[in-house]
Order: structure tokens, then sequence, then C-alpha cells
């Protein structure tokens, strides 16, 4: 998030709530029930041109990529590493015709002694079920294989995998960490660390991934496009939950409220959109991933909003023929395990806020076309 965004938090909460009662003001007039100590307020146009205005101060602008974000890092057989640069999937999306069935990417932790554990459950799962890209050896079908053969499957036969590790501007030794792990594990030009030079913000449980393809599959269109989304709703009741603080509890089903009133049908009908575990199919990326500005926790959010606006798709009948379109991406939330970490870097308090408004800000940003789609 550049220094513009970042300098404009409260002077954003200041509009904001200008904006409100300005909105609230008008709509009582309207009905003819001003009170009169507010009468000289009520005479106050509000030009959509000055909330345009105001959103285009304050909404989010990710700031250039650096070059030295280009390459990233892998570690070769002599266990030194190498810099290489790093591919565009948008710009060579048509272009490419073997491309690996599946791209674990984490966000680094900022805590080398928290990323080995999760490193080893990836590559334990993903050589079982994909197998690695130079392996001559089969993989295990995923338990979902022959129901992808039938349901609106692409016709590449894909296999292997990808695991990009984002080191988002952390001092330790994770690159290190992680480019050792590689070595010992055969991980050349597998494992890939994308260093950032500042950090951007916010970025599982691989057991659960294969629950997450079948939920992925089941909601596929005829354009292959796909998202799944790790869901911890259904441990709302369990201990782990219980013995957070009040406050945290309090402000998350808060946080929840407004996410219901703010965003649109089927994200608002998400239980859990914050949960870190996603998984897209590569078709779906395109229409997310090139049209995002959020950088902090709510980037989250505004993957499922830009996954629902995305343009219809062809619906296949059983005899490969177009039967009609359906619009926009389906989300597919599936119930994981989970449980905390130590050494979490959200603040309560301060972050819930920055999200509630950030949220206020990205829809309307979207609705008064501040932020917008391409249209060829």
């Amino acid at each position: 998030m550049d220094h513009i965004t970042q300098a404009s938090w409260p002077t954003l909460g200041v509009a904001l709530l200008v904006l409100g009662a300005f909105g609230l003001l008008t709509v009582i007039q309207s009905m003819g029930a001003v009170p009169k100590h507010l009468q000289h307020f009520s005479t106050v146009p509000i030009d959509p041109k000055q909330i345009f205005i105001t959103l285009h101060l304050v909404a989010p602008k990710p700031r250039a990529v650096l070059p030295s974000e280009r390459t990233y890092l892998t570690s070769s057989a002599s266990g030194k590493p190498v810099a290489t640069t790093a591919p565009c999937w948008f710009d060579r999306w048509f272009a490419e015709r073997r491309v690996s069935e599946t791209n674990a990417h984490l966000t680094d932790p900022r805590d080398a002694a928290r990323i080995l554990p999760t490193l080893e459950e990836a590559v334990a799962y993903l050589d079982a079920h994909f197998g690695r890209p130079s392996s001559d050896t089969k993989p295990i079908l995923s338990p979902t294989t022959s129901r992808r053969r039938t349901k609106n499957a692409p016709s590449e036969a894909l296999s292997g995998y990808e695991i990009i590790i984002v080191d988002d501007g952390s001092r330790d030794s994770t690159v290190d960490v992680c480019l050792e792990f590689a070595h010992k594990n055969g991980l050349h030009d597998v494992l890939r660390v994308i260093k950032l030079e500042r950090n951007r913000g916010k970025g599982g449980a691989f057991s659960d991934l294969g629950r997450l393809i079948q939920g992925c599959e089941e909601v596929v269109d005829g354009s292959h496009r796909g998202v799944a989304i790790g869901s911890r709703a259904h441990l709302v009741g369990s201990e782990a939950v219980v013995k957070r603080s009040a406050l945290r509890n309090f402000l998350m089903r808060s946080f929840h409220l407004v996410l219901m009133i703010l965003t649109p049908p089927a994200t608002s009908r998400l239980r859990d959109t914050q949960c870190g575990f996603k998984l897209f199919t590569r078709a779906a990326l395109p229409h997310i991933v090139p049209y995002m500005h959020t950088e902090g926790w709510i980037f989250d959010i505004e993957m499922l909003l830009l996954a629902e606006s995305a343009p219809p798709a062809p619906v296949i009948g059983e005899d490969g023929s177009v039967i009609g379109t359906s619009p926009g991406i389906h989300v597919a939330e599936v119930p994981v395990d989970w449980h905390e970490v130590p050494g979490s870097k959200l603040s309560v308090i301060s972050d819930s806020i920055k999200m509630a408004i950030g949220l206020a800000v990205l829809r309307g940003s979207w609705m008064m076309g501040v932020y917008r789609r391409r249209l060829t």
C-alpha cells in the first residue's frame, strides 16, 4: 500500500462519517421530517462527483512491481541459490500449452520456524497426488479424478506442481531455510522464492487440499473456472474459538455483519472469507488477479467479489453443447481443520477497523467506477 493510502486512514474515516451523515439527512429530508436544529444542514446537496473524487483519493492503489521482484530464487543441484526471471502467466496465458496442474502459493509468515512444517506437509501431499514435473513415475490420482474427466474438464493431460513462496519483506532467515529445504528435497526449480523489497501485507493444512479440489471441481463452469475456499465456520462453537477473548469474538461477528451488508449476494452468504486456504483454477485467475487493488487483510474479500462479478461462462450440457450461460465464477466453501499458530501479526482492534473501512471503500470504488474491468 503506498504512502498516500497509508496516510489517508484518518481522513477516510472522517470522510465516510460525513458522507454518511449527509446521506441520512437527504433521506430524512425526502420524507419531510427534518428536525429544526438540522434543517440548515439539509440544504447541503450531495454531489456524486464529490463522492467519486473522495473515493478516488482514498482508494488503495497497489505500488508498481520493482525489477528485483520480477525474479525468483531457487536451489540448484549443488545447493547454490540461482536467480531466474519469473515468467508472467498472464502475458503468456494463451501461449502456454503445457502447464502444471497445481500451484501452491505461500505468503511468508515472517517466521522461519513456522514455515518448515507447512512445506513438509505440502510437499508430501503434492508428491503423492500430483507427482513432480521431472518425475517419470505416475502420481496417485486424486479422489475426484474421474469427475474431472466428465465435468467441464480441460483437454490437456495435467500433472506436476510448483511451490511459490513470497518473502514479504521479512528480515529473518526464511529465504535461506526455504532454499535449504529445496536442496535437501530435490525441489530444484520446483520451489521458488520471490523476495519483495517492501512489505505488501497479507498474502492451511494441506491434508484438506483434496477436499478443496473436490469442492472446486463441483462448481467449475464451462470455461474451466472455479474457486474453492477453506472455511472454519463449523468451528465457531469449538474450544479454540470459545477460548478467544470476548473482544476478538465480538469484532469477528461485527465484521461478518458489515460483510453481509456491503457485499453482493454470493459473497455475503460465505461464512468465512478470511481463511488463507484458497484454491483457484488457472482459468479463473485472469478474471481476478489483474483487477485487484487492495494489499491488506481485505484482499481476500476483493478476490471473492471479483469472482462473483466475473463475465458469464457457457453452461455445457450432457451432450457437450452450450445450453446457456452462468454469471460469475462459482465459489465452493469447504470445511477444513484449523488451529491457532502462535506468532500472528494481526492487531485485533486496529486491523478490524481498517478492514471495515477498507471494505466500504472497496465496495464504493467498484460501484462508482473508480475501479473497473477491462472491456476487451
